[in-house]
């Protein structure tokens, strides 16, 4: 589609992409969609009448968030990204005579959490990932836990230390017990780890007792973000029997400003790990599930340049967003719009491709090289942890945009 931004279909924010966002404009937060280097502010559009022609309430847009224009519902998300798209490819268009009003520029622009996230849950759905870290802690012959190719095990997170990309993240307190310790110390955790994660933002609701079956999990899918979910891997270590994380996770989450919604994902499908054995009939599903999209992660000491240290892929995923969706709710628990279900670590087959430190260092074993000249296992203060995620199949990119954290003391 040639639009009058010139902007390329190998751009991250081509026309083919359009994710939603949130910018701070003047003070105002707006609701927003993104077009190569430029930022389309939905509450300049409807305030001068431009989506007048759309058939919803655009006045949804002077709202601060995502949320109530999510609440209209899929083909209102598909009316406006339609009219965006030919908006784009016409000179003579609303938009088009009153861009100077409307675009921003987007790599000056202050963005926002774009959602208000009422629940998070964090899924851990990567068998690379399961399989590295029950090697490093169980029995590497038996890596996995007997259930864990039965259910899309997760947990629930805590959805208010979730924070947007270029957030300051501090170094978190709690109990560790060193090696050879018997009893445990307080302090700062000496093993902060990133995990390369994908999430989904939940579009459409579900009252209590309700179920959403695999084939109409999409339905209930807004769009995809990038997702790094912080972790204390020595607080987690002491702490995680037997309930799990707690201390360890919830001190922060990063997300990307951008929401690739999934009509822009659609060219993208692809087939999903074959799952054996054979899932229960209630987590069996037709058809493609997942979605081939590059993955990679910059650690960036202060003061010096960034090291490219993962490379994975999000078609790694042993359990896809379908199967959380409807496993999630099988047992009647309810969904509301905003809330946000992360993927869990992904990690694919080679070293190069894991999801986090724990795994890239081998639990401590193993220096990770940096282009400087220095080397890490586990993250320093002053360091910048950079996600990017971005689907290319040669002819149309669709970015995510980058989900950026940097550990202060």
């Amino acid at each position: 589609m040639q639009n009058w931004l010139n902007v390329s279909d190998l751009h991250d924010f081509s026309i083919h992409n359009l994710p939603f966002g949130v910018v701070n404009r003047d003070g105002l937060s707006s609701p927003c969609i993104a077009i190569g280097d430029h930022i389309i502010d939905l509450r300049r559009a409807s305030e001068i009448g431009i989506l007048d022609s759309l058939p919803f309430d655009h006045t949804v847009f002077q709202n601060p968030l995502l949320n109530p224009f999510i609440e209209t519902g899929k083909s209102n998300w598909r009316a406006l990204r339609n009219f965006v798209q030919e908006a784009l490819c016409d000179t003579k268009s609303a938009l088009h005579q009153h861009k100077d009003v409307c675009l921003v520029n987007r790599l000056t622009a202050t963005m926002e959490l774009p959602i208000h996230i009422g629940d998070y849950t964090d899924f851990y759905s990567s068998i690379e990932h399961a399989t590295n870290v029950g090697k490093m802690f169980r029995d590497p012959a038996n890596a996995l836990l007997p259930n864990w190719k039965h259910i899309p095990v997760g947990y629930h997170g805590r959805a208010s230390s979730i924070v947007v990309s270029g957030t300051d993240i501090k170094r978190p307190n709690g109990q560790t017990l060193p090696p050879e310790a018997t009893q445990p110390i307080f302090g700062p955790s000496k093993r902060v780890d990133f995990e390369l994660e994908m999430a989904f933002v939940v579009g459409k609701p579900t009252t209590l007792g309700d179920t959403i079956p695999v084939a109409d999990a999409e339905d209930h899918i807004f769009g995809m973000t990038v997702f790094n979910d912080w972790s204390a891997r020595d607080m987690q270590k002491w702490e995680y029997v037997p309930l799990g994380p707690f201390l360890a996770k919830n001190f922060a989450s990063t997300v990307s400003p951008w929401i690739v919604t999934m009509e822009a994902l659609e060219p993208f499908r692809c087939a999903s790990v074959k799952q054996e054995p054979a899932v229960l009939p209630y987590l069996q599903y037709d058809g493609d599930k997942n979605f081939d999209i590059n993955l990679e992660v910059d650690l960036t000491p202060e003061s010096s340049a960034a090291t490219t240290i993962s490379k994975s892929n999000f078609k790694y995923m042993y359990w896809n967003m379908a199967q959380q969706l409807a496993h999630h709710t099988v047992n009647g628990c309810n969904v509301n719009v905003g809330d946000m279900m992360a993927s869990g670590t992904i990690s694919g087959k080679d070293e190069n491709s894991y999801g986090s430190m724990l795994e890239l260092c081998w639990g401590g074993k193993k220096d990770i090289p940096l282009n400087n000249g220095d080397t890490r296992k586990f993250i320093l203060d002053g360091d910048t942890i950079t996600m990017r995620a971005f689907c290319d199949d040669g002819k149309r990119r669709v970015g995510f945009g980058e989900s950026v954290g940097k550990i202060i003391g």
